[in-house]
């Protein structure tokens, strides 16, 4: 009697991820095994994963999951289910993205700038604030980076002040891949408990916010919107527009402070922060496997491989810039590197409506961190950085940062 061996299991505490990928890559498509027993195959190889982001017979809905889909569901998958535009797909997707496509203009975007620019200015002087009172090295992540999109997206949804640490902590959680099952399931109930509130906050309380013109639409037309759909998109909102943006300052911090030469161009050259931002991109795209994708029809890949329809799929959207058939020396940084193509943000109809918020953020960020504190350096080695426990995000738990004199 033979047995079919176990799909392997995907590294959910982030320590050895990109050694995991890179060894997957070399199939076409692996079979892997996610928390509470849940597989879906494995998308490593960055052409492939690029194609198949505009593949017709790829869906982010997940009522096309047939094969494998456990009941119930493990809680741990309830945000990536739930019925937003994130998993909409067709004219569903279409209407969705309409609704939230106005917000996210170039310009609407363009006019956040002054609120951001506060936002950071507050959060160099609570680093300064936190350096004086350690007296050595602060975490950077916790004091500056990770308040700054989470506070922007809650000023734009209109959260209010009391609701703000919840909504930061849900979030956070969403994102381990390592909590038990137990914790998982709980969380993603505080998560749906966290929306519903807004929600109910901002019905007795309209203003001149996002969560308001959902819910105007929502209570005007509720074939525009249904209220499962509301609640589903506010959470969509507020994890989009939070983690990945801290997984990117994060990220092209700790670029710049492990590489003088970097350092020394942004000095000179503001506009290289640009560079900055897009080659972080690339080498240290903020998400890597974003849960799930499904297959309508059978796919055949190369090396024999067919993935028949029903199944999940993870696409592997970070280890696209570090694939060494698309990008030379794809392990390191380069500034002046003529392709910084990478899936960051995701490709074809998917591709991240925030995109445009993100870089901004980021890039009022990082200017202002390294003006105010043009001397600030890493307290540990880079190699000494914790990962998120997460297959999701690639970020760290903490960045052991001095900041030096600082400047007023």
């Amino acid at each position: 009697m033979t047995t079919t061996p176990a799909p392997p299991l995907l590294d959910s505490t982030g320590t050895g991820l990109h050694a995991q990928v890179a060894a997957l890559r070399n199939t076409s498509a692996t079979k892997v095994t996610l928390p509470d027993g849940v597989t879906a195959w494995a998308i490593t190889d960055g052409l492939i994963a690029k194609k198949l982001l505009i593949d017709k017979r790829i869906t982010r809905n997940p009522t096309h999951w047939t094969r494998g889909r456990p009941t119930p569901e493990p809680g741990w998958l309830m945000p990536w289910t739930s019925p937003s535009m994130f998993n909409a797909h067709g004219g569903d997707h279409s209407r969705l993205r309409r609704i939230l496509s106005k917000t996210f203009t170039k310009r609407r975007i363009e006019s956040l700038r002054p609120a951001i620019e506060a936002i950071v200015h507050t959060r160099l002087d609570a680093l300064a604030a936190a350096t004086a009172a350690a007296g050595k090295f602060v975490d950077l992540r916790s004091v500056f980076s990770y308040p700054i999109p989470i506070t922007v997206i809650c000023d734009l949804l209109g959260v209010p002040a009391d609701q703000r640490p919840t909504m930061a902590h849900v979030m956070e959680a969403a994102v381990n891949t390592s909590l038990p099952p137990d914790q998982a399931a709980a969380n993603s109930h505080t998560m749906a408990q966290a929306m519903a509130a807004l929600a109910v906050f901002k019905r007795a309380y309209p203003g001149d916010d996002l969560t308001s013109d959902l819910i105007a639409i929502h209570d005007t037309d509720d074939d525009r919107l249904s209220e499962e759909e509301l609640l589903a998109t506010l959470l969509l909102l507020v994890g989009a527009g939070s983690e990945t943006t801290v997984s990117l300052i994060n990220h092209a911090a700790v670029n710049v402070m492990t590489n003088p030469a970097v350092r020394q161009a942004v000095a000179t050259d503001p506009e290289a922060w640009g560079d900055v931002i897009e080659e972080t991109l690339r080498l240290n795209g903020p998400v890597m496997f974003l849960p799930l994708r499904y297959t309508t029809d059978d796919i055949s890949f190369p090396g024999g491989i067919t993935i028949p329809a029903g199944e999940a799929l993870l696409i592997a959207f970070a280890a696209h810039g570090r694939d060494p058939l698309i990008h030379r020396e794809p392990d390191a940084f380069h500034l002046d590197r003529d392709d910084k193509n990478h899936l960051a943000f995701g490709h074809g109809i998917h591709h991240c409506l925030g995109a445009p918020l993100a870089r901004l953020e980021a890039h009022i960020a990082l200017t202002g961190l390294l003006n105010r504190f043009p001397d600030i350096a890493l307290a540990v080695e880079s190699g000494q950085l914790q990962p998120l426990p997460s297959f999701i995000s690639t970020d760290y738990t903490n960045i052991p940062v001095t900041t030096g004199q600082g400047t007023a």
